[in-house]
Parts: structure tokens; sequence; C-alpha cells
């Protein structure tokens, strides 16, 4: 069976799937490797994330096979600041902090040798998002903030070194990219071609780490170069 990487997040994970998205380059990596599956859910946040996890992860007993990796991505509708346009995703610091434990807990009780990669939110370009706000902004003051996000960026972080899993700091490597907020984002949240791409390179070089990387798979059935075209079906004797 082949092995199964699930990609767990909000609207970044549900759009990677799209033209240059980093889901979608990850499944091309991995083709006839892995399968990628992606569980995006446009602006959910932990507290709703939780609210899913047996309806999004099924149990072994119930078809679910266990997955050699999951990514969990959340944190940017989190970090909304709860007084402005998009308050209602907000949900506070340390609620987030025990969310993003207690879905660690739930993968980890349920698929012990799954790893877990925990991804911060994207740095936010708050000029770009007064330009494009997610519902009507009345104040005329953007929903999110850098400083906001960088906070529950360093508490994925925190938690991911407390549960002894992998973390990638999406949040500082992009803005080690000059001219981040044009180059990584669109609309000073969700991913450009660029920012698509670091993630892409992160999360392949988390789970090369891991043991997951595209050359420690194993390719799917015969390839045609291994068919011998006298014999063709002698490629399939000992599957």
């Amino acid at each position: 069976m082949r092995p199964k990487i699930v990609l767990f997040g909000d609207s970044i994970t549900e759009e990677s799937f799209g033209d240059g998205g980093w889901g979608a380059s990850l499944a091309d990596l991995l083709r006839r490797k892995a399968d990628v599956v992606l569980r995006g859910y446009s602006g959910y946040n932990t507290r709703w994330a939780l609210k899913v996890m047996e309806r999004v992860f099924q149990a072994a007993g119930d078809g679910g096979a266990y997955p050699s990796a999951v990514t969990v991505f959340f944190g940017a509708n989190d970090a909304c600041l709860p007084e402005r346009c998009s308050g209602f995703q907000h949900v506070p610091l340390l609620e987030y902090k025990q969310n993003l434990r207690s879905i660690v807990s739930f993968l980890k009780n349920r698929w012990p040798r799954t790893v877990i990669i925990l991804i911060t939110p994207p740095p936010i370009d708050e000029e770009a998002r007064l330009r494009y706000p997610y519902i009507e902004n009345t104040i005329g003051l953007p929903e999110r903030t850098n400083e906001a996000a960088g906070t529950y960026a360093k508490t994925c972080v925190a938690v991911a070194s407390e549960c002894q899993i992998p973390a990638i700091d999406l949040w500082s490597k992009m803005q080690q990219i000059p001219n981040w907020q044009i180059e990584c984002l669109w609309d000073g949240l969700h991913l450009s071609r660029v920012g698509n791409k670091v993630v892409f390179e992160e999360v392949t070089n988390t789970l090369k780490g891991e043991g997951i990387g595209a050359e420690d798979l194993v390719v799917d059935l015969p390839l045609i170069e291994d068919v011998d075209p006298k014999k063709p079906l002698t490629a399939f004797d000992e599957l």
C-alpha cells in the first residue's frame, strides 16, 4: 500500500492544490510513491479544527489507514484581532496553544508512528490586507497584524518543541526573503508562487529529514522501462 501524507489546515492548505501550489508540487514530486491527501478548510482556526478531527481523520477500523505524515497548518485565522472585522475567527493565544497540543495528542494517540509537522502562520502584509478584506471592513484597520501572527508563530514552534515533533517556522523563513510582502504573498496573507515554493521546499526537506523523502520511497508497480517488450506480463509475475 502506498504511504499517505495528509495536509491539514486552513485556506493556505485548501488552496495548495491550485496551479503552482505547494500541495500540488508535493503530490507531483511523490507521484507513484505516496498519496498526498488534501484536508484544507478555508477560514478554519484550531478551535473549529478540533471540532472536526474525528470526521477528518477516520480510525483504521473505519477504513482510515494510518498516514506516514500529517502537516498541521493553522494559526493565520486564530491570530485575527478580536475587535476587528474578522474577529469571529479569533482564538486567544493560550487557547491556540492548548488546541495545538490537543490536535497533536489526537494524532499521536490514533497513529503513534505518524510524523506530525507543525507549520506556523505566514507573516502578514497589513497594507495589502486593507486592500483585500475577507468581509466588509468599516473601521479601516487590518484584521490581522504581522506582530500578532509572529506571536502565534512563536507559540506554534514552542508547542512543536514541547511535543518533540518538527516545526516549520514559516513566519520567520519568509521574512528573510527581500520584498517578502510582494514576493511571497498576493493579498497580504495567502501565498504567491514564490510563497508556495517556500512551503514546498520546507515541507519536502522536513519529510526527508524524517525518512519520508522522494528518494526514500519506493515506486508503486513496475515502471514501463522495466517491462520486457517481448514478454510484458512477466513484469507482473511477482506482484
